[in-house]
C-alpha cells in the first residue's frame, strides 16, 4: 500500500469533519474558523479510531471490494462517534452549560476525591474483568489465532468479511432472530396473562405467586436438563401423555422444527418468573380509580384491560422487552447446550452457540471473537432501535 493513501483518507475525513462543525458553529453564531479546526481534528481522530489499529489494511491493493467497503463503514462509525461526542461537548460549552452536572441535593458529595475513592474498587473490577476483555476481543478479532497455539497472524478484517460469504452463518442469524422473537413475544404474553390471574385477591396468593417466580432462580443449564427429561422422544413424560391421549409422538430432539420449539418453551419457562414478578409489581401500581371510571363509562373487562391496564404497564413492558432480548440472545446458551446441543442439523444453533462451537470446538479464536463482536453490535442496535421507536410510546402516567 502506498504511504500516501492513509494521509489522503485522514485528510478527507478531516475535511468532512470541518464542514460538519462549521455548520454546528454557524448555528450557534460562533467563529467558523474555530469550528473548522475542531471538526478537522475530530474527523481525523474518528478515522484513526479504527484505522490505526488496523494499519489501514482495508485500503491495500490486494484487498477485495468488500474489505474496502467494510473499512469505509468503520471510518463512518468512528467519525460518527467522535464528531457526535465533540458536537455534544461544544454545544454545551457554547451555551455556557457545565459538561458534567453538579449534584446540589442534600447528601451529595461536595468534593470529587471521596466519590472516586469509593468507586475505585468497583472500577478496578470492571476494568480487569469487563473492559479489558472487551478490548482484547477486538484485538483478537483481527488475528488468525488458534486455541493452544502460541503464534498468531494479522489477517485484517477477514474474520468479519468471511461471514458475508458464509451461507451457514446467514442461516444461524435467521434462526437466532426467529427463536429470540418467539421467546420475547410469547414469553411476555404468557407472563402478562399469568400475572393478571395471579394478581387476583385469592386465598394463599403469596404462596402460589412465589411458586410462579421460583423458576427464575434456576440456571439455564438446569432448565435444559429438566426439559430434556420432559421432552425426551422415547421416555419423556410429554410424549407419554401425547401418546396416551392423542396417539402421537413428537421428536422433540430429533425433528428440527420441534427442537426449536422445545428450546423456546424451555427458555420461556426459565424467564417467566422474572417477567411475572415485574408485571405483578406493575399491576399493583395501577390506580383502581381509572378502572372504575372505565367501568362506569361502560367498558367491559377486556376493554378495561386493553385500554387501561396495558397502556399503564408500558414502562414495565418496555423494560422487559429490553431484558428479554438480552436474555434470548445471550443466556439461552446453557439451555441449548444441554437440551439439543445445537442440533438436529444445526436447527437450534444460535449465534451465541456458534461462537462456542467456532472458538472451543474448532479452536478458531479469531473468528469466534469476530462473531461475538457482530452479536454484540446486533444487540446494541436492537436496543437503540427499541429506545428510538417503542421508548417514545411508553406512558409514564401511572
Amino acid at each position: 500500500m502506498p504511504n500516501w493513501i492513509p494521509f489522503i483518507v485522514v485528510a478527507c475525513a478531516a475535511l468532512i469533519g470541518a464542514a460538519y462543525m462549521i455548520l454546528t458553529f454557524g448555528r450557534a453564531r460562533q467563529r467558523a474558523a474555530l469550528g473548522a479546526l475542531v471538526g478537522a481534528v475530530a474527523g481525523a481522530a474518528g478515522t484513526l479510531l479504527f484505522m490505526l489499529p488496523l494499519q489501514f489494511c482495508t485500503f491495500e491493493s490486494e484487498r477485495e471490494t468488500v474489505d474496502l467497503i467494510f473499512g469505509l463503514v468503520l471510518i463512518g462509525i468512528g467519525m460518527g462517534l467522535v464528531l457526535g461526542f465533540t458536537r455534544w461537548i461544544m454545544t454545551r460549552v457554547m451555551a455556557h452549560q457545565p459538561i458534567f452536572e453538579v449534584q446540589t441535593q442534600p447528601g451529595a458529595y461536595k468534593g470529587r476525591v471521596m466519590p472516586i475513592l469509593l468507586l475505585a474498587p468497583t472500577l478496578t473490577i470492571l476494568l480487569a474483568f469487563l473492559y479489558y476483555p472487551v478490548f482484547d476481543t477486538f484485538g483478537l478479532s483481527v488475528l488468525l489465532a488458534r486455541l493452544g497455539a502460541r503464534r498468531t497472524a494479522f489477517v485484517c478484517v477477514d474474520n468479519f468479511t468471511s461471514l458475508l460469504s458464509d451461507p451457514a452463518y446467514g442461516q444461524v442469524v435467521l434462526i437466532t432472530f426467529f427463536m429470540s422473537t418467539a421467546i420475547v413475544v410469547v414469553g411476555l404474553v404468557l407472563s402478562l396473562g399469568i400475572a393478571t390471574m395471579a394478581y387476583q385477591p385469592l386465598t394463599g396468593a403469596r404462596i402460589y405467586r412465589t411458586l410462579l417466580i421460583w423458576p427464575y432462580a434456576i440456571s439455564p443449564a438446569v432448565a435444559g436438563v429438566i426439559f430434556l427429561l420432559l421432552f425426551n422422544p422415547t421416555g419423556g413424560i410429554v410424549n407419554y401423555f401425547l401418546d396416551n391421549l392423542l396417539g402421537v409422538k413428537i421428536g422433540w430432539t430429533t425433528d428440527p422444527t420441534a427442537a426449536r420449539w422445545a428450546v423456546i418453551l424451555a427458555s420461556i419457562w426459565k424467564s417467566m418468573g422474572f417477567n411475572i414478578l415485574f408485571y405483578i409489581a406493575g399491576l399493583q401500581n395501577i390506580p383502581n380509580d381509572l378502572k372504575e371510571a372505565a367501568a362506569i363509562d361502560g367498558a367491559n373487562a377486556w376493554q378495561r384491560f386493553r385500554n387501561v391496564t396495558i397502556p399503564l404497564l408500558s414502562p414495565i413492558t418496555f423494560f422487559l422487552v429490553i431484558t428479554n432480548i438480552t436474555y434470548a440472545f445471550f443466556e439461552t446458551f446453557g439451555t441449548i447446550d444441554y437440551l439439543t446441543q445445537g442440533g438436529p442439523l444445526d436447527s437450534t444453533t444460535t449465534m451465541m452457540y456458534r461462537i462456542y462451537e467456532i472458538g472451543f470446538t474448532n479452536n478458531d479464536l479469531g473468528k469466534a471473537a469476530a462473531q461475538s463482536i457482530v452479536l454484540f453490535a446486533m444487540v446494541i442496535g436492537l436496543t437503540v432501535l427499541q429506545f428510538r421507536t417503542q421508548g417514545r410510546q411508553v406512558n409514564y402516567g401511572a
